[in-house]
């Protein structure tokens, strides 16, 4: 069996290291090695910048990618994952798929005999974290006893996130109102995995106090739509806006995984502002999707 990335702490502290010295490579010194070879991309959930950068990270390594919507395949409905695992087996050096339920990803690398990756789950978001990772390192330098800080809801961004910042030795912060925080066992996970610390209030400003980069996500992920008017009422007060970046380190940036939504979870100001790194974050998806592929197929 191969080995998959359905979480940022499939890799050790070495290995993500590697995934992102990899990324940097220019495409030309990676070979093209899913020549002639298909991806499938199963999208559950929709996607723009997923779609785009993956489809584009398999291109660059030769390969063709086959984008396939969630009703195609129907998890569990038409077919079961395990069946349909199998069947992409037969066509493709690689599986990714972007759902709704972890254990989706699980059941494809469980039944596939070749590498799956995870695009998103509920529980994780690992290329975000890569791309993240990356984007940290190329505008902080070493990561090792920087601060990053996370205002919001401890969603899966939030965790991914906190575990690429953990293997890399950050002092870890989280700004999350009652309710949407991580509890004490997801803490001390967090500080195993090697974090030079880790600390969580409900106070944003003390969060972001010091902070080299300051992260945010939206409060209303996709399928929470039902929820949208009590979870701005619970997130009043942690929108990112100027007071609370002027709490950051003189010299911190703004992170945000998109699409994100100005005068809510960010001002207009912040994440248009000089100190704003959310493009270049995007863009890294790609670079990302890229090194993780690229890694998983033997490129050392």
């Amino acid at each position: 069996m191969s080995r998959s990335f359905l979480d940022v702490t499939d890799c050790t502290a070495g290995e993500i290291a590697l995934v992102l010295e990899i990324a940097e490579r220019p495409i030309e010194a990676l070979g093209r090695p899913l020549a002639g070879e298909g991806v499938a991309l199963i999208f559950e959930k929709p996607s723009n910048r997923t779609r785009q950068s993956t489809e584009m990270a398999v291109v660059q390594l030769g390969g063709h990618p086959v984008y396939t919507r969630g009703e195609e395949v129907g998890f569990d409905v038409r077919e079961s994952v395990e069946d349909i695992a199998r069947i992409m087996e037969g066509y493709h050096s690689a599986i990714a798929a972007r759902v709704f339920a972890h254990e989706i990803v699980e059941r494809l690398a469980a039944a596939a005999s070749v590498p799956v990756v995870n695009m998103l789950s509920d529980r994780s978001h690992p290329l975000q974290a890569v791309a993240d990772a990356l984007t940290m390192q190329q505008r902080l330098g070493d990561l090792t006893g920087k601060t990053v800080a996370y205002v919001g809801d401890y969603n899966n961004v939030a965790r991914s996130l906190g575990e690429i910042s953990a293997l890399l030795g950050m002092h870890l912060r989280f700004g999350c109102p009652a309710g949407f925080d991580a509890d004490d066992a997801e803490l001390a996970r967090l500080l195993l995995l090697g974090a030079a610390s880790v600390e969580q209030t409900t106070r944003p400003a003390d969060a972001v106090a010091g902070a080299h980069a300051v992260h945010t996500d939206t409060w209303v992920s996709m399928g929470q739509e039902d929820d949208k008017q009590a979870r701005r009422q619970a997130f009043e007060g942690f929108t990112v806006d100027e007071p609370m970046m002027a709490a950051a380190d003189a010299a911190a940036i703004f992170m945000h995984c998109l699409p994100a939504y100005r005068g809510f979870e960010v001002t207009a100001d912040v994440i248009d502002g000089p100190r704003s790194a959310v493009f270049q974050q995007g863009h890294n998806r790609m670079h990302a999707a890229r090194a993780v592929l690229a890694f998983l197929l033997g490129v050392r």
